[in-house]
């Protein structure tokens, strides 16, 4: 007998299903598609080992790294997706990375983008250019989308089946530590109390050389920077990195923020680079959905007020990111008050947090197919048809893993279940075909950037799992 729990924003769905495990996710993943995994094989793929060997290969003792040599330490919402991974077939060790992950929380509540628990010399910029070696952990000064809240909603499903009493205590050492980070991005990014945070360097969005920052990132000069070896480009082609005029950016910002002891009073209004970023938002409100959840099981009544407070703000100001004309939420730049034209994947995230209305669903779903139909495997991080679309450069168009995996949870969310399933093939297709790669070419299926990635083991497990986030 198998349990396949498929969560909608507070709403559990269980299915007892009196059938073989593998047939089950087969009936959920692999419907008639031209390209997909027979799970009906004896024993589960090989490929679902392999995804094991790579997580344990990446493991560096309570912490995984997502490649190795090209990604040598603890990434923020890299581990919050690794762990789902590991809840696949080791729930302690789930637990365990995200329990890493905020032993590195700085004091004002902040978790950094990076973690630096040992040295390395493969990746640059490292800790000897950040300089915090006088705040608690020996990490970046800036963040990354705060992913974590969802995960561990997840690990406390995943664990609550069995013994939920121990799921109850690990949500109750985390929690007050995930709520402090909520209230930094609320205190340090939305000091204007709109109900959306801003993102002051493209790195925090995770989403490093996204079109959408493109104009924003270069309306400022760069400054009399150091010299400096990339070491990204001694692991993987140039073609598919950020160029050398773009790291001139980021590093120009990176010097001012240290210059400034990475002061979050001084940040916000001091970055030349400020923008409400339609990944890092979606994915706040939707963590903040899981945090609530989260907040009434551990019986936090103020806490569920103030987190009720922030969703109410933030399902408001989400409006002003709708662009009619488009049929897109876009990302804005604070600096200027005006949308950035680009198209990029980050549109269709608020379908994950649960804010597009009904109408603007509609709209997204039909810009979707519209962008699928122009490549062989969805979802192409820029429009295909757009201008600055490159099928294998970083974020100005691959498909990526984590990404198809929120989009397909928020369109099933909205009822749109057969093009959730032309997500979810995809991707499994693409790496089946292509293997465990970073990101993959949506024209092609070929994949790119690291081998091995921790992420995407990770969701390969999480999918084959049966889990939805």
């Amino acid at each position: 007998m198998v349990r396949i729990r498929l969560r909608s924003y507070g709403v559990r769905l269980d299915i007892l299903c009196v059938v073989a495990c593998l047939s089950t996710l087969q009936a959920i993943f692999v419907s008639s598609h031209r390209n997909y995994i027979n799970l009906n094989s004896t024993g589960r793929p090989l490929l679902h080992e392999h995804s094991i060997e790579v997580l344990k290969q990446n493991d560096f003792g309570g912490y995984t790294v997502p490649a190795l040599g090209l990604y040598p330490f603890q990434w923020n919402w890299d581990a919050g997706f690794i762990a789902a991974g590991w809840a696949a077939f080791d729930v302690d060790r789930a637990w365990e990375e995200m329990e890493t992950l905020f032993s590195g929380q700085w004091a004002d509540g902040m978790i950094p983008s990076i973690l630096f628990w040992k040295a390395s010399d493969t990746y640059f910029p490292g800790p000897e250019i950040w300089g915090t070696k006088e705040n608690p952990s020996n990490s970046t000064g800036i963040t990354q989308p705060p992913i974590a809240g969802v995960i561990v909603r997840y690990l406390y499903d995943c664990t609550a089946r069995t013994n939920r009493r121990l799921a109850q205590q690990k949500v109750s050492k985390l929690f007050p530590k995930i709520l402090a980070y909520h209230r930094w991005w609320y205190k340090a990014r939305d000091p204007l109390n709109t109900g959306l945070v801003a993102i002051i360097h493209p790195w925090e969005s995770g989403m490093d050389n996204s079109p959408a920052w493109d104009e924003a990132l270069h309306a400022f000069p760069v400054d009399d920077i150091p010299p400096y070896e990339r070491e990204d480009l001694k692991h993987v082609n140039a073609s598919m990195r950020p160029s050398k005029d773009t790291y001139d950016h980021y590093l120009t910002l990176l010097y001012r923020f240290k210059a400034a002891n990475y002061d979050p009073e001084k940040l916000y209004w001091m970055s030349p680079f400020r923008m409400t970023d339609l990944c890092t938002n979606s994915v706040l409100f939707r963590a903040n959905r899981d945090m609530r959840f989260l907040a009434r099981m551990l019986g936090k009544k103020e806490e569920v007020r103030e987190i009720n407070t922030w969703l109410r703000k933030g399902k408001e100001r989400f409006q002003w990111l709708w662009d009619m004309d488009s049929g897109l939420f876009k990302c804005e730049n604070q600096l200027t008050g005006k949308l950035s034209s680009a198209r990029i994947s980050g549109a269709f995230l608020p379908l994950f947090a649960g804010v597009a209305s009904q109408d603007q669903a509609a709209a997204l779903a039909s810009n979707l197919k519209l962008w699928i139909d122009e490549v062989k495997f969805g979802v192409p991080s820029a429009d295909p048809a757009g201008p600055v679309f490159d099928p294998v450069k970083y974020w100005s168009g691959p498909l990526w893993i984590n990404i198809n995996w929120m989009i397909s949870s928020g369109l099933r969310h909205y009822g749109y279940n057969e093009l959730a399933e032309k997500i979810e093939m995809d991707s499994l297709t693409v790496i089946s075909e292509s293997g465990l790669r970073e990101y993959f070419n949506p024209r092609t299926g070929e994949g790119a950037g690291g081998e091995s990635f921790s992420w995407t083991a990770a969701l390969y497990l999480a999918w084959l799992d049966g889990e939805v986030l």
